[in-house]
């Protein structure tokens, strides 16, 4: 019985590898650049959800997002006020560096080395090693997400969460001006 739940163990591997970057949307999509998305004030709803268990954490966001400098050395600070809704709050602070047309570094106090921000088709990809605070304590979490603009307006954000290299969760994140 053990080697068999360690072969099907095993045989999810390349199945959680597959899993961790986002699917690029299905339906319309409206361009977006990081600046785009993040300059000025929204608000947003989200939810971090783990996959094994089901379980579901919910938040809220207010975003103030500013660009300063010039065309290839902008630098976009945005400010994240969350309210988690079993009462926790937080307030983290990105600063992304623009490095070269469509690409960015960025960095917010939870942060482990930089982030890697790439702008293509429309499309932004954000890449980053997080340590991440919750009631049960901090978690070491690997984030690839993937933020894109529907017709409409609204701004989504779609991340897989990664723990020791496997997919463990998944984050949403649907924000609103």
């Amino acid at each position: 019985m053990q080697r068999r739940t360690l072969l099907l163990g095993l045989a999810a591997l390349p199945l959680a590898a597959c899993a961790a970057t986002p699917a690029p949307p299905a339906g319309p999509t409206r361009p977006l650049t990081l600046v785009s998305a993040f300059e000025g004030r929204s608000t947003g709803r989200g939810h971090f959800r783990v996959w094994l268990t089901g379980d579901e954490r919910r938040f809220s966001a207010r975003l103030n997002g500013r660009v300063t400098g010039r065309a290839g050395a902008r630098v976009l600070t945005v400010v994240e006020d969350f309210l988690y809704d079993d009462g926790q709050s937080d307030r983290l602070t990105w600063v992304f560096r623009e490095t070269g047309p469509g690409r960015w570094t960025g960095r917010r106090e939870d942060t482990v080395g930089e982030a890697r921000v790439t702008e293509e088709e429309g499309l932004i990809r954000l890449s980053y090693t997080a340590d991440f605070r919750s009631p049960s304590g901090v978690n070491r979490l690997g984030f690839q997400d993937i933020i894109y603009g529907l017709p409409d307006g609204t701004i989504v954000n779609d991340a897989v969460v990664t723990r020791a290299g496997l997919a463990v969760a998944s984050v949403r994140f649907v924000i609103r001006r």
